[in-house]
C-alpha cells in the first residue's frame, strides 16, 4: 500500500518539474521581449505531442512542448526553425525535456497555421558521447 503512495508522489513530483519548466521558459520569454533582447513574445504549453516522435519516456497525451511566437505577423518557416534551433541547439535542455516526458517540440506562430515539428530524441546525442 505505501508503495502506491509513492508512485503517486513521484508522479506528481514530476509534473511539478514539468509545469515549472513550462513557467520558468515563458517567464524568460517575457523578460527578453520586455527587455528588447529578443524581437517577438514566446509562449510554451504542453500539448499532445507527435505519436511518430514517442520514446521510451514519453508522457501519454501529453508528449508536445509547444513554443507559440507571438510576433503580430506571420512568420516565415526560416524564422520558426531559428526559434526551434535556440532549443534544439541546446543538448542539456533536450535531454531534460526528454527525460520529462517530452518527445516532440513544436513552434508555431500566433497567426494561421504555420509550425515546425522536431522528434527531441533526434538532437539528445543518445547512445552517443557526451562533449
Amino acid at each position: 500500500m505505501w508503495y502506491k503512495i509513492m508512485v503517486v508522489a513521484d508522479w506528481f513530483g514530476e509534473m511539478g518539474e514539468r509545469y515549472k519548466l513550462i513557467r520558468d521558459f515563458n517567464r524568460a520569454g517575457k523578460n527578453s521581449f520586455i527587455s528588447g533582447i529578443a524581437p517577438t513574445l514566446l509562449e510554451a504549453r504542453i500539448t499532445r505531442g507527435e505519436s511518430a516522435y514517442q520514446h521510451a519516456f514519453s508522457k501519454f497525451m501529453s508528449g508536445g512542448f509547444r513554443i507559440k511566437a507571438l510576433s503580430g505577423r506571420r512568420l516565415e518557416k526560416s524564422e520558426l526553425i531559428e526559434v526551434g534551433r535556440v532549443v534544439l541547439d541546446n543538448e542539456e535542455l533536450v535531454r531534460k525535456l526528454i527525460a520529462l516526458g517530452w518527445d516532440t517540440l513544436e513552434v508555431n506562430d500566433s497567426q494561421g497555421y504555420n509550425g515546425c515539428k522536431w522528434a527531441l530524441k533526434d538532437h539528445a546525442n543518445i547512445g552517443g558521447y557526451i562533449n
